[in-house]
């Protein structure tokens, strides 16, 4: 979990810097119009960053807690499997999303339902066979521990 919330942090700058570009090229001068347009254009950058990422083994977060995503047998992601991997983590997210909406909830109704659905579904993953998040499970994919291969000193003298 202190990936994902080191992963958000780093998200921010992303998402920062994809919405003023949509807003430059939209011409979008108040934060509440085109929001459909910037939440699809957001879907879509995120897509890139982790698809691009994970084909090639994790994101920076990833790195700094050494963890790799692989594939079922170990491999490396091809980016297909990535992007299988992508639209299936959305379960984390989007069930509370499409209550809030379908119900329309208030915010802070819709934050509890949301901070609750995603602690269910982290506690789901103890209930998988290898203790894998679902959305791992049905990408084909886990996460392992990638430790840093150790720098060779030369010693001159």
């Amino acid at each position: 979990m202190a990936c994902w919330m080191y992963e958000g942090l780093l998200l921010f700058g992303v998402v920062f810097l994809a919405g003023y570009l949509f807003s430059s090229l939209s011409q979008t001068r108040h934060a509440l119009d085109n929001r459909n347009a910037l939440q699809a254009f957001l879907f879509v950058i995120f897509g890139i960053y982790f698809v691009w990422f994970w084909a090639r083994g994790q994101t920076l977060a990833m790195k700094t807690w050494n963890v790799r995503v692989v594939d079922s047998q170990g491999a490396p992601l091809t980016q297909k499997r990535a992007m299988l991997r992508y639209v299936w983590s959305w379960l984390w997210f989007l069930p509370p999303l499409a209550v809030s909406w379908l119900f329309g909830l208030p915010g802070r109704e819709a934050a509890v339902l949301m901070l609750g659905w995603v602690a269910i579904w982290a506690i789901l993953s103890r209930f998988h066979p290898d203790r894998q998040f679902w959305h791992d499970a049905l990408a084909g994919t886990r996460l392992i521990t990638s430790l840093p291969t150790p720098k060779t000193q030369v010693v001159t003298g």
